[in-house]
């Protein structure tokens, strides 16, 4: 990225901003904030942080090493960049539970050092492959003695509520998450719950009697100025109580309903015999030993077994998308397991985020972040065709704007995954077929390779955009 773009999603924090200078990433801090940098430096904390695992490799910068757009600073620091930006509603349910427990362990490192975190943004934490950091210093303060937790709300809104959603309601918090960005608050789950759910002394804690006071609060305003005024009283060993409490709790919850997932075993039954397996394997391999992509995407990745195969063969990262809950947990639990430098989001490619918030610019939409360096699609591209009743040449054309160079596999009318879709419905899919597709695919980019790796007909097709 040439120049400076200032992060818009970092306008909140008056005590510093966030720029992007040439593909690196500097934070700002405001003299307003000295106090707080100097209590930072005293207590090495972020060092300790960042050696520990919590937070995002962080230094900070000699006034001479400082880009010259941001002169008029106070502090400059520098933190290490994300490899890939994704947001609380493209997250499953097991990376939210991760970012939820990453969250409350950073909490309870710090109070042992005195310190505290001002907020409970779950945008203040990405993730490195499966594993959660947190990206914001300037949240890091000191803790005070009998302080209330001030980001209590914040976080049963952005990390609990919607976790509840799925383990209690068997609701994803995808698309309710996307569209209000705040999370969800207590009042809404609560008008949820049933009296069996609400028989749970930890809903009944964080939900139906959090729910309870907010509504209190906004009908009796008077008071809850004064309760603000006077401050409410939490003292350090029940302030520690309240977050080993929920870590718990939160470290129990297990998605419901995840048995009922339409893909999420597609890995271990489909339609491909295993040498016909094996074979696609091998395309995938090649293709990665030749490009060797920075990063890679894989659209409708499932349990992620071929974005293993990519960084196997020469992908240094992975980002997989699919629809399937259960497919982006099982995806997540390999990328824990297996270490790997793979993370799986929830995608809709029918409908992928789009730039929101302030300005529709605080957070960016799924093309806004797109920049790999290659794509594989692999039995994707017939679900949006002929799923989603989407044109051929504009869902062509959004793949192969994706990146320069992928794979993209054609699944023909009579491969018994497409029968299936077409069983109950009207074939009006004249123009679905091996022939138009190629010549669709060539109008974008060149074709370089084709492989037939199923009985049924499927081809994998390699190919290198034409830029214009």
């Amino acid at each position: 990225m040439d120049g400076i773009t200032r992060d818009a999603g970092s306008f909140r924090d008056p005590n510093g901003q966030v720029h992007l200078i040439d593909g690196r990433v500097f934070r700002t801090v405001q003299n307003r904030a000295k106090e707080q940098i100097e209590f930072l430096h005293r207590e090495a904390l972020i060092a300790e942080a960042v050696a520990a695992g919590f937070l995002v490799d962080t230094w900070e910068l000699q006034s001479e090493a400082w880009p010259d757009a941001l002169v008029c600073a106070a502090h400059v620091f520098e933190h290490r960049k994300v490899p890939y930006v994704s947001y609380p509603y493209e997250w499953g349910f097991a990376a939210l539970r991760s970012a939820a427990l990453h969250h409350l362990d950073f909490q309870l490192w710090l109070l042992e050092r005195d310190a505290a975190l001002s907020d409970a943004s779950a945008y203040n934490i990405q993730f490195v492959g499966g594993n959660p950091v947190f990206i914001d210093m300037l949240s890091i303060i000191p803790y005070e003695d009998g302080a209330y937790w001030a980001g209590y709300r914040q976080f049963c809104e952005q990390f609990l509520n919607p976790l509840l959603l799925r383990a209690l309601k068997g609701v994803a918090h995808n698309a309710w998450y996307r569209g209000t960005q705040e999370g969800i608050s207590s009042e809404d789950l609560a008008a949820l719950l049933s009296l069996r759910d609400r028989m749970s002394p930890n809903v009944m804690t964080h939900v139906v009697m959090h729910a309870k006071l907010q509504r209190q609060a906004r009908q009796q305003q008077g008071a809850a100025i004064e309760r603000a005024r006077t401050g409410r009283v939490l003292s350090r060993r029940a302030y520690w109580g309240l977050l080993t409490g929920l870590r718990n709790w939160i470290a129990r919850l297990s998605p419901a309903g995840h048995s009922d997932s339409t893909w999420g075993h597609y890995a271990d039954d489909n339609s491909y015999s295993d040498s016909e397996g094996a074979q696609k394997a091998e395309v995938i391999a090649t293709f990665c030993q030749k490009v060797k992509p920075g990063m890679l995407f894989d659209l409708g990745c499932n349990s992620g077994a071929y974005s293993q195969i990519a960084l196997k063969n020469g992908a240094k990262m992975a980002v997989g998308f699919d629809f399937d809950q259960t497919a982006v947990d099982k995806g997540f639990h390999r990328a824990k397991v297996e270490d790997l430098s793979f993370l799986p989001l929830w995608l809709d490619a029918a409908n992928t985020s789009p730039n929101q918030g302030w300005q529709q610019q605080e957070r960016l939409g799924f093309l806004e972040r797109a920049q790999a360096g290659a794509v594989i699609a692999l039995a994707f591209e017939h679900h949006l065709v002929i799923g989603k009743n989407l044109p051929l040449q504009e869902v062509i054309a959004w793949l192969t704007s994706l990146a320069p160079r992928g794979l993209i596999e054609f699944v023909p009318k009579d491969d018994p995954t497409v029968e299936i879709m077409l069983a109950l419905r009207e074939d009006i899919f004249e123009s679905y077929c091996e022939a138009n597709f190629r010549d669709v695919l060539s109008r974008f980019a060149r074709i370089t390779r084709q492989t037939k790796v199923s009985a049924s007909g499927r081809i994998i097709f390699e190919f290198e955009r034409q830029e214009t």
